[in-house]
């Protein structure tokens, strides 16, 4: 398992991160890239909507079940303002477009958590999680993938017209000539 370094931090800052309590925060990615949540001793979080997204009668699945039913997973919803500033964060990241439901929920709920003093890590194989998990000061672990190695933040443009938009614009077409929107990053800055 691979952790992001997760930027610069004062001493004062780390201190405070190796005093507090390690949780990891699984997303919908973790269970279908065979994370089993009975090989870790450390707490485990998720929300009801990682389940949702997961296929019914399948292995990824079984396992969310069975670790919620047996205590070993905590599913919790995440407080109305963690949802609130994940999707404000993800806007201004540019991830807002490539992110589900859960995958905000996700980042809420680590959000949460870290408030309350725990030191949360995301276990996501989801480049657009990782990245707004990075701004947020969030830790992430990816399982099948190398995971990012650059913050990025983005930019949305029109390919024919070359029109530029916000990196929270919610529509799939320009505006102006109805052409699929893409994206590409404006800045990156290498993860410490």
């Amino acid at each position: 398992m691979t952790v992001s370094r997760g930027g610069s931090y004062s001493p004062e800052r780390k201190a405070q991160a190796m005093s507090r309590k390690r949780v990891i925060v699984l997303d919908t990615s973790a269970f279908i890239s065979g994370f089993d949540p009975f090989s870790v001793d450390e707490e485990q979080y998720s929300v009801p909507s990682v389940g949702q997204e997961l296929g019914e009668k399948s292995l990824p699945r079984l396992r969310f079940d069975t670790a919620s039913e047996r205590g070993r997973l905590k599913i919790l919803e995440p407080d109305a303002a963690s949802l609130d500033e994940a999707k404000k964060l993800s806007k201004e990241a540019g991830d807002v477009r490539f992110l589900s439901e859960a995958d905000i929920e996700i980042l809420a709920l680590a959000m949460q958590l870290k408030k309350g003093g725990y030191d949360p890590l995301i276990i996501t194989d989801d480049y657009s999680i990782q990245n707004v998990a990075e701004k947020i000061g969030v830790k992430f672990a990816p399982l099948i993938t190398f995971g990012i190695r650059f913050f990025l933040n983005w930019l949305i443009y029109c390919p024919a017209c070359h029109r530029k938009y916000p990196p929270d614009y919610q529509f799939k077409q320009c505006e102006i000539c109805g052409t699929n929107l893409k994206r590409k990053p404006i800045r990156k800055t290498l993860i410490k």
